[in-house]
């Protein structure tokens, strides 16, 4: 009963502890780990910038089979890296976050807008690549603690990617380098 005073009591008088929002005109913050449906990631332009490499993972490893990817493919019909179609269908996914816990790329994240509704039953709830692309400022707005993990850990691994690089071209410079003659000694 003294919890139950005290609850009451708090309501009235310590302003976290309203419990009513006039919620359209009103709303409150998220907390950093809600999560509702995913969203792709992309550093500077939309379309080549897309962090998405369409390995196709995260499609496998949904359970109810809401992803669709089809790799872009050149002139050639050699596969790119870059997804010709990422559709994802809201009104099938459970948001359960497995396939931003399985991509390797950190291409695929959780957005925390719950607000999807749309007088469409089919077509609209289907939301393509270009619907889904936000960029990386954006994730670091609704999840700035792990955007800035996800940041480091990808320019460390970056940085990483150059040293090996150079280094080989490196191996390779001296390897291709003349030799000098040796001096006969008579």
């Amino acid at each position: 009963m003294v919890e139950t005073a005290r609850n009451f009591v708090g309501s009235y008088t310590t302003e976290d502890r309203l419990v009513t929002v006039e919620y359209p005109e009103e709303r409150r913050p998220l907390p950093e780990t809600s999560r509702n449906f995913p969203f792709l990631v992309f550093d500077g332009d939309p379309e080549k910038g897309l962090r998405c490499v369409a390995c196709k993972i995260c499609e496998k490893e949904c359970p109810p089979q809401c992803i669709y990817i089809v790799v872009l493919r050149d002139e050639k019909g050699k596969p790119t890296k870059h997804p010709k179609v990422f559709d994802i269908d809201v009104s099938v996914c459970m948001s359960c976050q497995i396939c931003v816990e399985v991509c390797p790329f950190e291409a695929i994240k959780m957005d925390t807008e719950f607000e999807l509704s749309k007088t469409g039953r089919f077509q609209q709830l289907l939301l393509d690549k270009h619907a889904l692309s936000k960029p990386n400022e954006y994730y670091h707005q609704i999840h700035p603690t792990e955007a800035a993990e996800v940041d480091a850990r990808l320019a460390e691994e970056k940085a990483k990617a150059e040293a090996a690089k150079a280094k080989a071209a490196a191996a390779a410079a001296a390897k291709a380098a003349p030799k000098e003659p040796v001096a006969a000694t008579a």
